[in-house]
C-alpha cells in the first residue's frame, strides 16, 4: 500500500527470514531489510521483539509482527495481490494444518539428524523421511504447487526445506530426498527453488554450506 513503511530484521541464513522474503517479494512489496548479528542482538530486536528475542520480525508501519508463519497470514491479510492463501476456508485450514506439520514434525526430526551422531543420526533420519513422505502425500500431481495452480503460502513454507535437505547431504552425509523415496516432492523442490522469485531470494550455496558446517562442528564438540 502506498506510503507503508515496510523494515524486515533477519538474518541472512535463517530459513524463517528467507520464509518472509519470499512472502515480500511475491506480493512485490517494497521493504527495508536489517541485517541481525545474532550473537550480538541489536536495541531494535529486542525493542521489537522483547519475549523470545528472535527473528525475523516484520515491521509495518512501527508496528512488530513476531513469527514467520504469523508474519505470511499478516502480509497476505495486508497486501491482497497475488493471494498466498486459498479463498476457501477448507483448503486455508488445510494449509495451515500442513505449515505447522513441517515446523512441529519435519524441523525438529531433521535438526537432530544434523546434530546427532551414529544412532541417535540414522534413527533420527529415518523419522524425518518418514515425515516427507507423510508431507508428499498432501501434493496434487496433477498441479504445480501445494495450493494448486499458483505459488502460495505452503510453497513458501516448505521450499526451504529443499535448500536444508542439501545441507545436510552434504555434511552429515545422509540422504533424505530422493526420486525413490519421495519423487513427487524431490521434483517440486527442484521446479519451485529454481522459480526466480524464489531463487534469487536463496543465498548463495556455498555460502549457506560453509555457515551450516560451520554451526554443525560448534553442536558436534557442544555435545561430545
Amino acid at each position: 500500500m502506498a506510503g507503508d513503511k515496510v523494515k524486515l530484521l533477519g538474518f541472512w541464513g535463517s530459513r524463517f527470514t528467507l520464509r518472509v522474503k519470499w512472502a515480500l517479494s511475491i506480493k512485490e512489496i517494497e521493504y527495508e531489510y536489517v541485517e541481525e548479528d545474532l550473537p550480538n542482538k541489536s536495541p531494535m530486536l529486542l525493542q521489537y521483539n522483547p519475549v523470545y528475542k528472535k527473528i525475523p520480525i516484520l515491521v509495518h508501519n512501527g508496528k512488530p509482527i513476531l513469527e514467520s508463519l504469523v508474519i505470511l497470514e499478516y502480509i497476505d491479510e495486508t497486501w491482497k495481490n497475488h493471494p498466498l492463501l486459498p479463498e476457501d476456508p477448507f483448503e486455508r485450514a488445510t494449509s495451515r494444518f500442513w505449515a505447522k506439520f513441517v515446523d512441529d514434525k519435519c524441523v525438529p526430526t531433521i535438526f537432530q539428524t544434523f546434530s546427532s551422531t551414529s544412532d541417535l543420526k540414522d534413527k533420527a533420519a529415518k523419522e524425518t523421511r518418514e515425515n516427507l513422505k507423510t508431507l508428499e502425500s498432501s501434493l496434487n500431481p496433477h498441479k504445480p504447487f501445494f495450493g494448486g495452480e499458483k505459488l502460495g503460502f505452503m510453497d513458501i513454507t516448505v521450499a526451504w526445506l529443499g535448500i536444508w535437505a542439501q545441507m545436510v547431504e552434504k555434511i552429515v552425509d545422509v540422504i533424505l530426498l530422493d526420486d525413490k523415496d519421495t519423487p513427487l516432492l524431490n521434483a517440486w523442490f527442484r521446479y519451485v527453488l529454481d522459480l526466480p522469485v524464489i531463487k534469487d531470494n536463496i543465498p548463495p550455496l556455498d555460502r549457506l554450506l560453509a555457515h551450516n558446517k560451520d554451526f554443525h562442528d560448534q553442536l558436534i564438540a557442544t555435545n561430545s
